[in-house]
């Protein structure tokens, strides 16, 4: 619970690095031993359990807070269960959507933290104040609804694309079993 408060204090630069890079440090480590040796039954559960804890717990976080970088934290969280759920198949194409979520995701996560500085300029703080965003700045409010929504993994939109190919692929290799 310490991640919103650091995303909240720190400089956008950093609060971007900080959400994008142990993720992918995780996968590419993940994915070495994952390689090298296979796991068992009772890992892929671990992996399972945290990866629905992980989002669960991202998501409903987020839906209370009011600043508008505190939510990006929570769901930089939930997207942590999503790797869990790459992880959890322990197959080449747990491996591939992992691969295509962590990208898809550092994208977008790029595209949030570039817009939240122009959400500063035009002093927007709190979610509240987004509704005035679109009769000030409509092509602002429109790049930031779009990768809210992407974020959320609404259709057809990257993100729901990415989190079907991971739902997909553990539904494949006999994850809810």
């Amino acid at each position: 619970m310490w991640a919103p408060d650091i995303y909240e204090g720190s400089p956008t630069l950093v609060t971007t690095f900080l959400s994008i890079a142990p993720k992918i440090s995780i996968s590419k480590n993940m994915s070495r031993v994952s390689i090298v040796a296979s796991y068992g039954g009772t890992l892929q559960q671990i992996f399972i359990f945290c990866s629905i804890a992980s989002m669960v717990l991202g998501e409903l976080a987020a839906m209370a807070q009011m600043k508008v970088k505190r939510p990006l934290a929570h769901s930089s969280i939930g997207h942590v269960g999503y790797i869990c759920t790459g992880f959890s198949c322990d197959t080449i194409e747990g491996i591939q959507s992992l691969l295509i979520g962590i990208f898809i995701y550092a994208s977008m996560t790029i595209d949030a933290f570039a817009i939240v500085p122009a959400l500063w300029q035009t002093r927007v703080k709190y979610i509240a104040d987004l509704g005035t965003l679109a009769k000030t700045n409509p092509i602002l409010a429109m790049t930031f609804s779009i990768t809210m929504f992407s974020y959320a993994g609404i259709p057809p939109l990257a993100s729901f694309c990415s989190k079907f190919y991971l739902f997909f692929a553990a539904l494949g290799c006999g994850v809810t079993s």
